[in-house]
């Protein structure tokens, strides 16, 4: 391998589709308890991935009547996850609008240390209106606000890694991990991201998004090597692609449909209520993706569906099962390794967020069976090499250059 494969899994409560929660076998209820990330990390570790991703938002989950939340506070869980484990990475959500950077710099920091160096921060900033009620707020500060936030805190909180005489990481810090695909996002991950999570669904937009981060990244005086971009990956798998097609239509037939519309409705920034199933959304209704207020790198996701497309509401649902906009892959452990073997070999990835359909049978799934035959083409670790999360990553140590990688990360960088 001369060029490593990252994968990642994204525990995201009972799955990434709307209906997971409901799928035959499964425990809606296990994303409460703390064996249920126990057990997947442990499960990743075994297979040699790179880390386990927890996506958060400072916020009493609105839909929860409908699917169950993701309310366990991260760095909680990621906590009790270090002390079950020895070397995967542990990458935590924590929102750069509701947070204070001191506080946050030091809770990630200490987690990175306690850890053996393992811990990334995924830099976020949160919209919606909820999230802003529950901070006493009448309304979501505007997009480019967010942003500006965001740099300024991101700035905050690697100063005070820098600053740290004790309990320092033996990776230096904590990776900086950023997901934001507006045009204020890219910038943000030029400048500061070391691990970018995207969403994208076409292979030739997914490559550019790549170069153009790489590029960003160098007019910041960083080196485009050490940036790793994985977009992340639903998978549905079978052991043929009619058992594959089956999952995916129980997961599509039982999505709760209520669920489904506001969560699509929140990505577009307006009600879909009275619009009909059998007709395509109002094209009148749909502004460009940079004057979109809430999350801008999922309303270009599905508003280049649309455009693409043209499908009717209920098709559009269908496609993206309540999981936001990621791209889905149905199929064999073969097929769904070619995809990923082409992704990486076109230069659209550097590996991928894992997002399993259904958890924990999904992921076992793909550990089982996708995992091997990776490895069988050579494109997978069959052991870790390193003990700290930028050691699997092959980023170097802010201030200690890695004897293979050549000279320390730039100032700008760090």
């Amino acid at each position: 391998m001369t060029r490593p494969l990252h994968i990642n899994v994204n525990i995201l409560n009972a799955g990434v589709f709307g209906g997971s929660w409901r799928f035959p076998g499964t425990d809606g209820r296990a994303s409460y308890t703390i064996e249920h990330y126990t057990r997947i990390a442990k499960k990743a570790e075994a297979a040699k991935l790179d880390a386990v991703f927890l996506a958060d938002g400072p916020v009493l989950e609105p839909l929860v009547r409908h699917r169950p939340g993701n309310n366990l506070e991260p760095t909680t869980v990621l906590a009790r996850i270090a002390a079950r484990t020895e070397r995967i990475g542990l990458i935590g959500t924590l929102s750069s609008s509701y947070n204070d950077p001191i506080e946050l710099a030091r809770r990630v920091g200490d987690l990175d240390y306690l850890s053996g160096g393992r811990v990334g921060w995924n830099v976020v900033t949160t919209a919606g209106a909820a999230a802003a009620r529950n901070f006493g707020r009448t309304g979501e500060p505007e997009h480019a606000q967010r942003y500006r936030r965001a740099a300024e805190f991101t700035h905050q909180v690697i100063a005070q890694w820098a600053d740290r005489r004790t309990f320092v990481s033996p990776q230096g810090r904590p990776v900086v991990v950023q997901a934001g695909g507006s045009s204020d996002g890219r910038r943000l991950a030029s400048r500061v991201g070391e691990v970018i999570f995207s969403a994208d669904q076409d292979i030739d937009h997914a490559r550019a998004f790549r170069d153009e981060i790489r590029a960003g990244a160098l007019e910041f005086g960083r080196r485009p090597q050490d940036v790793v971009v994985l977009p992340g990956l639903s998978t549905v798998l079978g052991s043929t692609e009619e058992e594959a097609r089956r999952r995916r239509e129980t997961l599509d037939e039982i999505l709760p449909d209520a669920y489904a519309r506001q969560r699509l409705a929140g990505q577009l920034g307006f009600s879909l209520e009275g619009l009909p199933d059998d007709e395509p959304i109002p094209r009148e209704l749909l502004v460009e993706p940079d004057r979109a207020g809430g999350s801008q790198t999922f309303y270009r996701v599905v508003k280049a569906i649309i455009d693409k497309e043209n499908p009717t509401l209920g098709r559009l649902l269908r496609k993206l099962s309540g999981g936001g906009g990621h791209r889905i892959v149905v199929g064999t452990p073969e097929q769904v390794a070619d995809d990923i073997q082409l992704w990486f070999q076109e230069g659209a990835a550097d590996g991928f967020n894992v997002m399993p359909d259904v958890l924990p049978s999904g992921f076992d799934d793909f550990v089982d069976h996708v995992i091997p035959e990776l490895r069988r083409r050579g494109l997978f670790r069959h052991e870790y090499d390193d003990t700290t999360l930028r050691g699997h990553l092959g980023l170097e140590t802010p201030g200690r250059p890695r004897p293979s990688r050549g000279s320390a990360v730039p100032e700008a960088a760090r």
